[in-house]
């Protein structure tokens, strides 16, 4: 009930100071009364006091109670109550993005845990739960590449996907101007307000039939921005090698070529990150999804409704009754 007026606003807010009469309209009656108020002097009441107020003449006041709830009313009506209905129209533009993995044998060094790869497809599945709104697909490459996912709101069936990334699906090496090349195709002909690919790779471009930065130019071109991001170790890392005895850890050199990623980012308008652990990882992807926030617009509206009829006519109904009982149940008082 409180919310209910809380919501109520007047178009003819000056009407309501009118109400005052209503409580000067009270304190004249109650003077009048009074002084027509019929006094007889007797010496003695006690033959009356078995005798009550008459019912009848106790409510004739109702009369004038009727007559000011319905003025009261009718003020209130004059002044236009209203209410109104809040409302927003949302409209979000949301951002296109690929990911394009890294998948060749060096992902299963072990630096991150439980490996590169299945840390990277961890991180980069809270990213996709994180961007409801946008569209996302999935290259994956090492020695060639491929679109595992286009570009798609159905996060589910991209989550799903990531389960079975495993090393050796396609043919080994390291082919990182294939892979950038292969996204930047998925997100050419997108109309998103922002188009991005976060490339994730380990290595050194040895593969493939694409210049990493002839890739990086075309990406430019389109308006692409691309985040790189070179995942292993300072120094070696141990990396399971198959040997007579079994699989074993073996240090192996990291090779990352960060000069290229860095390059690749700075043409793009973008930026590149080092995740040397589990954790810093995790950092990198936050920081691209803080810098790669949806549009979001909110409109909000409101609607006025008029609410003077139901009092105006309650008002008159009032008035009716008072009128009516006046000339048949109290006429022989008033």
């Amino acid at each position: 009930m409180m919310h209910f007026f809380e919501d109520i606003t007047f178009a003819q807010q000056g009407y309501l100071y009118a109400l005052l009469l209503i409580p000067l309209t009270t304190v004249w009656y109650v003077l009048r009364e009074k002084k027509h108020h019929p006094v007889v002097l007797m010496p003695n009441l006690a033959m009356f006091a078995r005798f009550g107020r008459s019912t009848k003449v106790m409510m004739r006041h109702l009369l004038f109670g009727l007559r000011m709830i319905a003025l009261g009313l009718l003020i209130v009506a004059l002044a236009r109550p209203q209410t109104s209905s809040r409302g927003q129209n949302v409209t979000r533009e949301g951002i296109d993005i690929v990911l394009s993995l890294d998948v060749s044998g060096s992902m299963l060094a072990r630096d991150l845990t439980p490996d590169r790869l299945e840390a990277s497809k961890a991180v980069a599945a809270d990213f996709i739960k994180g961007r409801p709104n946008d569209r996302i697909g999935l290259v994956i490459f090492s020695g060639e590449t491929f679109t595992q996912v286009p570009l798609t709101t159905d996060h589910s069936i991209l989550l799903n996907m990531f389960g079975g990334i495993k090393s050796g699906m396609i043919e080994d090496g390291t082919a990182i101007g294939d892979g950038l090349a292969t996204a930047v195709a998925r997100l050419k002909d997108s109309e998103a307000i922002s188009k991005v690919v976060i490339l994730l790779t380990d290595g050194v471009n040895n593969a493939g039939s694409v210049d990493p930065l002839t890739a990086a130019e075309i990406a430019r071109t389109f308006g692409i921005r691309v985040y790189t991001i070179g995942v292993g170790s300072y120094g070696e890392a141990p990396y399971p090698v198959q040997t007579p005895f079994g699989i074993q850890l073996q240090n192996m050199k990291v090779e990352i070529d960060e000069p290229l990623l860095q390059n690749i980012s700075q043409k793009t308008n973008g930026q590149y990150f080092r995740a040397t652990s589990n954790k810093k990882l995790e950092e990198i992807y936050k920081e691209i999804d803080q810098m790669e926030r949806s549009k979001i617009d909110v409109t909000e509206f409101s609607r006025k409704y008029e609410q003077y009829l139901g009092l105006a006519v309650t008002a008159l109904a009032l008035l009716l009754l008072e009128t009516l009982l006046r000339f048949t149940l109290f006429r022989s008082i008033t």
